[in-house]
Parts: C-alpha cells; sequence; structure tokens
C-alpha cells in the first residue's frame, strides 16, 4: 500500500490545476513540491476572468482546505446571472438567466487572483524559475528530473508541457485557426456598460465569423492592487484579421486594441465603445485524442493533456476535476502506480470529451452570430 506520508509527488507547472492538486495533497500528508518555468506568480499574462461552474467549485472544495477556499471565495466576483448572445448591431438572439445562484457558489474569478489565493501556505512547496525539462525514470522505479527525485511527476505544464513531450512524443496538440485578443477595460464610469454585459457573459458575433465576448468582474472583496474590470476578448481567424501572426505577435497592447478597432468597423456604437486596453494574444488550439498508455509514475493533468478552447468556459474547470480526481485516488490506500492508472481512466475520457465539446460550440459561436455564447 501506498504510505501517503512517505510519498513525494513533483508538480511540473504552478497553473490553476498544479496548485489546486499541491493544496489537495499537502492538505492529505503527501510531501509535495511544485517547479514552474516562471519568474513569478505575476510573470505572464493568460487571461483575465475564468468561469467557475458547477464542477470547478466541487474541485475547489474538494482540493482546498477551508481558509484558502474562503479566500477564493471573498475575492471572486461578485455571481453573474445570464448569458447572451447578440449580433454585431446589438440584437439580441439568445439568452438564460440563472436565477437564485448560491451566494456561496462561485461563478467567476480573477485569474491572476485565483493564482494568488491558490498560492496560499505552498510558500514553501512553490519554486519559480525552475522549469521541468524533462524527465528519467530510475531503476528504482523513481522519477528524477534533475535537480530533484519523487515517487510521482504530475505533467502539469500547459499547452507546451515537456513532460507530455516525453511521455507521449506522438500526441497532437493542434491549432485550430483562430486567434484570441484578450483584453480589459477599467469599470470607472467613462463608458456606459449594456445592462446586459454587467450580468454576466455576453457573445456578439457578426456574419464575416468575428466573435467578441464581454464579462464584467466586480470583486466581491478586492485584493491589493486589483480593481474591477469588463473583459473583452476578440476571436477571428488570421485571415480575418488581416495580420500574420509574426506581425500579431509582436504588436504593443494599444496596437492590438486599434486591431480590434479596426475589424469591428461597422459594429454598433455601444459596442465599439467597449474597446479595452492590456490586450495580449494567443493561439487558440486543441489537443487531439491520444490512446491510454501503459500507467506509470509520470502522469498528465489540465492542459498538459487535454488542450482545449476557451469556448465553453470549461478548461479551467476540467484542470480543476483532473486535481480533485488524482488527489482522491493518490490519497486512497493503494499502490501508487494503481491510483495513477485509477485516475487516467476518468481523466482521459472526461478530458477528451470536453475537447470536441468545446470544439463544437467554437464553431457554433462563429457561424452563428451569437447564438450560443460561452460562459
Amino acid at each position: 500500500m501506498t504510505l501517503v506520508g512517505m510519498t513525494r509527488v513533483l508538480i511540473a507547472g504552478a497553473g490553476i490545476g498544479g496548485l489546486a492538486l499541491a493544496q489537495a495533497l499537502r492538505q492529505g500528508g503527501v510531501d509535495v513540491a511544485v517547479y514552474e518555468r516562471d519568474a513569478s506568480a505575476r510573470t505572464r499574462s493568460q487571461g483575465y476572468r475564468i468561469h467557475i461552474d458547477r464542477d470547478g467549485n466541487a474541485a475547489l472544495a474538494d482540493c482546498l482546505p477551508p481558509e484558502v477556499l474562503a479566500l477564493v471565495r471573498a475575492t471572486s466576483s461578485v455571481n453573474g446571472d445570464l448569458v447572451a448572445g447578440y449580433t454585431h448591431r446589438l440584437e439580441r438572439v439568445m439568452v438564460q438567466e440563472f436565477p437564485g445562484i448560491p451566494t456561496d457558489e462561485i461563478t467567476h474569478v480573477d485569474r491572476e487572483t485565483l493564482r494568488q489565493s491558490l498560492l496560499s501556505g505552498l510558500e514553501d512547496v512553490v519554486h519559480f524559475g525552475r522549469p521541468v525539462t524533462g524527465y528519467t525514470v530510475t531503476a528504482a522505479g523513481r522519477v528524477s528530473i534533475g535537480f530533484d527525485e519523487g515517487d510521482l511527476l504530475v505533467g502539469a505544464d500547459g499547452v507546451g508541457s515537456a513532460v507530455r513531450g516525453r511521455l507521449l512524443p506522438h500526441a497532437v496538440v493542434r491549432d485550430i485557426g483562430l486567434r484570441c485578443l484578450y483584453g480589459r477595460m477599467p469599470i470607472d464610469g467613462s463608458v456606459e456598460i449594456p445592462a446586459d454585459f454587467d450580468r454576466g457573459f455576453c457573445w456578439v458575433a457578426d456574419e464575416t465569423g468575428v466573435g467578441m465576448g464581454f464579462a464584467t468582474v466586480r470583486f466581491r472583496t478586492r485584493a491589493a492592487g486589483r480593481a474591477d474590470y469588463l473583459m473583452v476578448t476578440l476571436v477571428a481567424t488570421p485571415e480575418r484579421l488581416g495580420v500574420p501572426d509574426a506581425r500579431l505577435f509582436a504588436m504593443a497592447p494599444e496596437e492590438l486594441r486599434a486591431l480590434v478597432a479596426a475589424v469591428t468597423t461597422g459594429w454598433h456604437p455601444a459596442i465599439r465603445a467597449l474597446n479595452g486596453r492590456d490586450f495580449f494574444p494567443i493561439v487558440l488550439r486543441a489537443g487531439e485524442r491520444v490512446e491510454p498508455w501503459p500507467s506509470g509514475p509520470v502522469t498528465l493533468l489540465g492542459d498538459a493533456i487535454h488542450t482545449m478552447p476557451p469556448t465553453g468556459g470549461v478548461g479551467a474547470n476540467t484542470a480543476l476535476q483532473d486535481a480533485a480526481t488524482l488527489a482522491r485516488a493518490v490519497l486512497t490506500p493503494r499502490p501508487l502506480l494503481e491510483a495513477v492508472a485509477a485516475y487516467e481512466r476518468v481523466m482521459l475520457p472526461r478530458g477528451f470529451a470536453t475537447v470536441e465539446r468545446s470544439l463544437a460550440m467554437a464553431g457554433q459561436m462563429l457561424r452563428s452570430g451569437g447564438a450560443r455564447p460561452a460562459p
């Protein structure tokens, strides 16, 4: 049987899934170390607002000690109760309302604030500026990453996972042909926000395949240096943007803001007034389904194995589910490799089914003129 107190787990990546797993394992008495390539928790922009669904709420409750869960809730955003779709002329074509959401349920969070909360109590186990670039399995069946050794290595190192590259060199993460420009606009009274846009997530699309998502983040309790904002995202093909990737990814935030304005020429003035700041671009990618592999002392979590586009708002929730499932498996008394196999039997089909739903929604959103937005 696994002796939890004697098990050492190495986690590559201090993103949301990796930190949630570290919280759960440490709370369960496992010796854990997290290694992150970024120099600090604030080094790299990855997004702004994250939707948290019921699965994500349950996973957070499973993984986090009470004081950290309370911090996540306290610094989350005031709950939204609406998802709506619009044409670019501001004609509402679809709406779903969600009345009576419990106040202790989280509907959305600011990514950076959530990450800071998940770091609480892990200061001595999370090591920034220490990338995991590969691994070897020792004769004793342990995993060496060169500067540390453990009984299990979890690749939670995102889309470009070095751990996945070593474990599953045949795995494919493909460019789905869309670019997303993430931005945010301070809520300071200078621009009127349409009422629906302040109640939840609103998706706006035109007939040319350009879509924009809008959603507010109004903190229940503001963390230091944080202010309420409207998330502004634009999704389009490179051809529709009219800018090659080499140029797009070299553009400054204000240049990207100008690009958003140019692409939405002719849209309703109330929408165009919501152009954000702090823009950065990302390539939307999706992992292709892989067959189960022989379980061993190395496994994967979140985007490192089932990369998906942000449509549907399910990526972070799926990573949190992975963290909760893996922690539960490891903390159940049994041989460690049996725990890993049990986790992978659940994680793989669940993750790739979610990828497929996310891809289907992405296609529908950009074809339907706003008829089916994602939260």
